[in-house]
């Protein structure tokens, strides 16, 4: 798992490989308030943007997820949220497996885990080997828009080609 700010991220950017360098470059320079919700392609399903409205959730309301084939760049744009992260550590116990449809998995829990605490700017990268619980409330349920960047796991083995 990586954090950061895009705002000051220029140092990280040059050591990153070339699809997460597109994402986040991506999230720099794009005016989010100013698109609609929705989903929208960068590089086809190699590197694809999720623009999503929601309101945050008391923990006990979240499931931690995990992803096989995409890394999930995570962007907050406007409000505050609290991501929970962990390893997964394979002792997890799965409440719903939805990798075959959606690369999506569903845990009852994380083992081991941690909160980070999402301001405007904010961003982490989650690997497949990352748990992680988007939409969590701070204080208060509360309207936020975020941004989700999929990026293909695979391209980072291939190397490093833009």
């Amino acid at each position: 798992m990586l954090f950061g700010n895009v705002h000051h991220a220029g140092d990280m950017l040059a050591w990153l490989p070339a699809p997460l360098q597109t994402a986040i470059e991506h999230l720099r320079t794009t005016d989010f308030k100013a698109l609609p919700a929705g989903n929208y392609d960068l590089q086809g399903k190699d590197i694809y943007v999720q623009v999503i409205d929601l309101t945050t959730k008391a923990l006990s309301e979240t499931r931690p997820e995990v992803h096989r084939k995409y890394i999930d760049v995570q962007f907050l744009v406007s409000g505050a949220e609290r991501i929970g992260f962990a390893d997964d550590t394979g002792r997890n116990v799965v409440a719903e497996d939805l990798l075959a449809e959606r690369d999506l998995l569903f845990y009852q829990g994380a083992e081991n885990e941690s909160m980070l605490e999402m301001v405007p700017g904010s961003f982490a990268v989650f690997l497949p080997s990352d748990v992680h619980r988007p939409a969590c409330q701070l204080d208060a349920p509360r309207a936020i828009r975020k941004v989700v960047v999929k990026v293909r796991f695979d391209l980072l083995k291939k190397g490093d080609a833009k």
